[in-house]
């Protein structure tokens, strides 16, 4: 076995690995970034787009204080939820924690369901110019079926590879070409900043069967509205944060809002952050599917060791 204080000492001659575990939610993803920290003292490093926040610890599923307390864990819980996370500010946040892991001859272990922050850090950020804001103004104010229509005239590419009925990224297709007269395409072929590429990267997905996926996400509901989500949700509401922070979108936060305002019954709550979790689980499946072809999938109880996750190349999704 490594030895954890220092497993990754090459003289030099080559950087240490940075193993990335994606999956949907409730796969268990978080016990196979344990398994692998506690293998290789590893560093475990978050890629959630909701556990980045301070407010939400329990409807998140973040890593409980005894998880914590058996590896260290980095961008748990470290942003106010005032504030919004891109991909692009975690991707360079991320960066910099695999800089200093790799300094100390350690393994990152990157670990989250949010294919959009992993696909950045390791592809790197699409240099766009800054929105014209009239016209970015303009572009979400049109319905959706209007902006779809004029995508598909001005930028017949990415409307074909979009969902007609996906407003926030319709509009930006939009919003991109208008503004800057060159496609969203165009300007994501020009990506910089990624890893890939510079050092050895291992990927693997935690995939399970949809049944027992809902199943699991079912259990851990009902864990989380037991051990303090609904006391949570009740602390965030009520700091009364402008409607468009990211973190009013976590899963749970509207269902359980509505329910502390009398307009749903705990049953309703519950039924509903399901039906929304499981629509979720699928769209990250799908994600794993097209966007991560190249990675391993794996059940998560057969990934131990870092032989379990497959190199990726430069070029690999």
């Amino acid at each position: 076995m490594p030895n954890p204080a220092f497993p990754f000492d090459t003289g030099g001659r080559e950087r240490p690995p940075v193993a990335l575990i994606a999956g949907p939610t409730a796969s268990g993803k978080s016990a196979v970034a344990l398994r692998l920290a506690r293998a290789y003292g590893g560093i475990i490093i978050n890629a959630d787009a909701s556990q980045v926040y301070a407010d939400l610890a329990v409807l998140t599923a973040r890593p409980s204080p005894e998880e914590m307390a058996q590896a260290p864990h980095r961008l748990f819980g470290h942003i106010d939820g005032v504030q919004a996370c891109s991909a692009a500010f975690w991707a360079n946040e991320a960066r910099t924690e695999i800089e200093q892991a790799h300094a100390q001859g350690r393994l990152p272990i990157l670990v989250g369901g949010t294919g959009l922050y992993l696909d950045t850090l390791l592809h790197g950020i699409a240099p766009i110019p800054d929105i014209d804001p009239a016209i970015r103004a303009a572009v979400r104010a049109l319905p959706v079926a209007d902006a779809y229509a004029a995508l598909t005239k001005e930028d017949p590419i990415a409307a074909a590879r979009l969902n007609p009925g996906d407003t926030t990224r319709v509009a930006r297709a939009l919003e991109v070409m208008r503004s800057t007269g060159q496609s969203l395409h165009h300007w994501q072929a020009r990506r910089t900043g990624g890893i890939a590429g510079r050092m050895p990267i291992r990927a693997v997905v935690a995939m399970l069967p949809r049944e027992e996926l809902a199943q699991r996400a079912q259990r851990r509901l009902g864990q989380m509205l037991a051990g303090g989500a609904v006391a949570e949700v009740e602390a965030l509401l009520a700091r009364r944060l402008p409607a468009d922070r990211p973190v009013l979108r976590a899963l749970g936060v509207r269902e359980i809002g509505e329910m502390l305002a009398g307009r749903l019954s705990l049953a309703e709550a519950r039924a509903a952050i399901l039906a929304a979790t499981t629509a979720y689980q699928k769209r990250q499946t799908t994600w794993a599917r097209n966007r991560q072809r190249a990675w391993a999938k794996h059940a998560p109880d057969t990934i131990a060791m870092l032989d379990d996750l497959p190199p990726l190349t430069g070029g690999t999704l």
